[in-house]
């Protein structure tokens, strides 16, 4: 059992996404507006389909809050989806008299073969209202809560889309985040932003859609989250599990990432600085090749996640698949749809992380109250110099 868990309920076109947060420290400042933000970051980018138009996602805070501040209780969101209203008898509870037109036509890349046939459904849509990438709305709500446990000790977040496509950017240098959260696909450079809008125009008129790899940024983690001890409590393991349990995360890496691969040892591992070159800073890096985590525990570096993003499976011109009743060759249901959602993909990657990471962090902190953990970290950051520093 972690130290701050979640749940997640909710069809694509229900009536909402619930969710509910175990494991936050009373005393926690907590509103709607501070989640808000990351609810409006996910709804955005270039590339996305006629669904965000409806929506107009707002998570409400229906319990474990009082007066602006977390009771130590469990945290309960509401996400309402407006579209509901056009889905009432389709998604209805209780049994309806009309007959509602079966989804059999499975697509290629879903969860549609897999989970109708292991859960025993002779229509996909009860399948594919829960695969739905709807849900990571609920995720980011969540995701918005963690931001602002870590928030008050100084952590921050940032991601940008490194490629769409075959076009890819990295960043440089410091960024201009504000600059990236304000183009059109979060891209790192108006050239770069440029050519993915492109891109994604030619995917569109071709009835087809494109994926591409995020980079997520955290600054502020102390060394020693995680531990090496144990498979499980590795850091970075857990990061990799939280990225690929989003829709379309096909793959992970930390810092350098894959790229790592090409280059001997000597020009990877991260130099650690002797005391006279710290700057203020504790036991500080030359490089963050290894995206601060080693051994499976945080270094104290900036942790960097890069993560790919497949494109979406549902196609304008569907690819073809076979008919679930009869087995027999058709064309992959299609209904409305993204044509690239990486820019997006990034604040739900960001949602993701944040919430192991707070998992960690009260792990590591933890208290029942906001001032109890926050004596814990003091105290701990307080003793990670050298050891005769201490003494």
């Amino acid at each position: 059992m972690g130290s701050f868990r979640f749940l997640t309920a909710g069809e694509s076109h229900g009536k909402g996404l619930t969710c509910v947060i175990e494991g936050l420290p009373a005393g926690l400042p907590l509103s709607e507006a501070a989640i808000a933000k990351d609810m409006a970051r996910r709804q955005g980018g270039y590339g996305r389909g006629g669904r965000m138009k409806i929506e107009q996602d707002h998570a409400e805070i229906t319990a474990g809050v009082r007066h602006g501040k977390t009771l130590g209780s469990p945290l309960a969101l509401w996400i309402q989806n407006r579209d509901w209203v056009n889905w009432t008898e389709k998604m209805a509870v209780e049994p309806v008299d009309v007959e509602i037109e079966r989804v059999t036509r499975v697509r290629p890349g879903h969860a549609d073969l897999p989970g109708a046939v292991k859960y025993g459904f002779d229509d996909v849509r009860n399948v594919l209202e829960r695969a739905s990438a709807r849900e990571t709305a609920a995720r980011v709500a969540v995701g918005g809560v963690a931001k602002r446990l870590l928030g008050e000790f100084g952590v921050t977040f940032n991601s940008y889309s490194l490629s769409i496509g075959t076009v890819r950017g990295a960043v440089s240098g410091g960024p201009d985040w504000d600059a990236i959260e304000a183009d059109a696909v979060r891209a790192a450079g108006p050239a770069t932003s440029a050519a993915m809008i492109d891109a994604i125009n030619a995917a569109k008129q071709e009835g087809d859609t494109l994926g591409g790899e995020v980079e997520v940024r955290v600054a502020g983690i102390p060394l020693g989250l995680g531990s090496y001890v144990q498979w499980d409590r590795k850091l970075d393991g857990r990061i990799a599990q939280a990225i690929c349990s989003i829709n379309a995360f096909k793959g992970v890496g930390f810092g350098a990432g894959f790229e790592g691969t090409l280059l001997p040892g000597s020009q990877v591992h991260d130099v650690i600085l002797p005391i006279a070159e710290w700057g203020g800073r504790q036991w500080p890096h030359a490089t963050n090749n290894h995206g601060g985590i080693e051994g499976g525990m945080s270094t104290g570096e900036e942790i960097v996640v890069r993560a790919a993003v497949k494109p979406i499976p549902t196609l304008a011109h569907p690819l073809p698949s076979v008919d679930l009743e009869t087995g027999e060759k058709v064309e992959a249901h299609y209904e409305r749809s993204d044509v690239c959602v990486v820019p997006a993909a990034g604040v739900v990657a960001e949602a993701m992380i944040a919430i192991v990471l707070a998992d960690a962090w009260l792990e590591k902190f933890g208290g029942d109250t906001l001032a109890e953990v926050r004596r814990n970290h003091d105290s701990y950051v307080a003793e990670l110099g050298p050891r005769h520093r201490r003494a």
